[in-house]
């Protein structure tokens, strides 16, 4: 079935407009309150807040030395591909980001 989503929509006028009073008093009749699944072994030790102290912490990254088909821009200092070779002076490369 195709739909028209162009047309314009149709306002729903023959619902009536409950009250706050009256919608109030339904939900009161059978409300559900909220339950928290909490485990007493949680704790706050696997969250970083922000200017945590991470001084003990220890990282390991594995540094892979620049390609041949790379390059370090003289500006940003990022590593790029040749193929984002702007400008080459003095032995200095750029690349298009620095010298766009």
């Amino acid at each position: 079935m195709a739909t028209d989503y162009d047309a314009p929509r149709k306002q729903e006028e023959d619902s009536p407009a409950d009250s706050l009073e009256a919608l109030q008093a339904s939900r009161s009749g059978n409300a559900q309150t909220a339950v928290i699944d909490v485990d007493e072994n949680d704790t706050a030790e696997g969250i970083d807040l922000p200017g945590a102290d991470l001084s003990n912490e220890e990282l390991t990254v594995i540094v892979v030395p620049e390609q041949s088909d790379e390059f370090t821009c003289s500006s940003c200092f990022l590593v790029r591909h040749r193929s984002q070779v702007a400008k080459e002076k003095n032995g200095l490369k750029y690349c298009r980001d620095c010298e766009g």
